[in-house]
């Protein structure tokens, strides 16, 4: 990766929690705990999915670049959503962790030189992967939750 590339990828991986935030900060304790069907999730359930896996994400991170030959982890997000009583926590606290986490790893993620982004492991579907795909991979994947609350939000009715 060039440097360019590096600090495009670190530019978008530095946005992620204001833009969780600025998602959800005009919603109330209603519409953040509002689900259109059960077996659906929340806002806040969202939120505590994206802070799960920035998580296990943290942890595939350091495994790669530990050189570890273990299988990157997959994780079940809708049990742990659901065991955790992810919709009784508070959006607040769960962007607040979010928003340390990912200084956190972020300072992580600076300290990285170029060849590092290249080091592979295997993602638990047995494919061979880089870091810049695990970080890539999740940033996208946040845009993709973004949108979902979205239209959580959007489809929000008052009962």
């Amino acid at each position: 990766m060039t440097e360019l590339q590096i600090e495009t990828l670190l530019f978008d991986y530095s946005l992620l929690p204001q833009q969780l935030a600025n998602a959800v900060s005009e919603l109330n304790e209603d519409q953040l705990r509002w689900k259109a069907a059960p077996g659906v999730w929340s806002v806040t359930e969202v939120l505590s999915h994206l802070t799960d896996h920035h998580i296990v994400v943290g942890f595939r991170i350091r495994e790669l670049l530990s050189g570890s030959t273990a299988v990157l982890p997959a994780f079940s997000q809708d049990p742990w959503v659901a065991a955790s009583h992810a919709n009784e926590g508070d959006a607040s606290d769960i962007l607040a962790f979010y928003e340390a986490y990912s200084a956190y790893n972020l300072q992580l993620l600076k300290r990285l030189h170029p060849e590092d982004w290249a080091k592979k492991g295997i993602n638990f579907k047995g494919e061979t992967v880089t870091l810049r795909e695990i970080v890539w991979g999740f940033i996208k994947h946040v845009h993709v939750h973004l949108a979902q609350i979205e239209r959580i939000t959007s489809a929000y009715v008052v009962v």
